[in-house]
């Protein structure tokens, strides 16, 4: 499956991407509760504004992790997981 890298994601309404001392670690937050999110998931989250679009934000971390050769695949996988999960909206 191709996967569209021009697509910019957006945290969906009531979800709010945050650090939380109490977790040691970044968590999305919803109305049902807490995500708590592993150190990859969390770089990634940090870059999404809804500005960058999914090439954007695969450039930004090649730059902080050069030659990571699945670095790109592992930003598509989570951004297929958070929209499956309705955690971002893709426009």
């Amino acid at each position: 499956m191709s996967f569209d890298r021009s697509k910019k994601p957006t945290w969906r309404q009531g979800y709010r991407y945050q650090y939380e001392p109490a977790q040691k670690g970044h968590v999305l937050l919803y109305p049902e509760g807490m995500i708590k999110l592993n150190e990859s998931a969390a770089l990634i989250g940090g870059l999404i504004d809804g500005e960058r679009d999914i090439a954007t934000i695969i450039d930004e971390l090649d730059k902080q992790f050069p030659g990571v050769p699945e670095l790109g695949n592992d930003v598509e996988q989570f951004m297929e997981v958070a929209r499956a999960e309705h955690w971002i909206t893709l426009a």
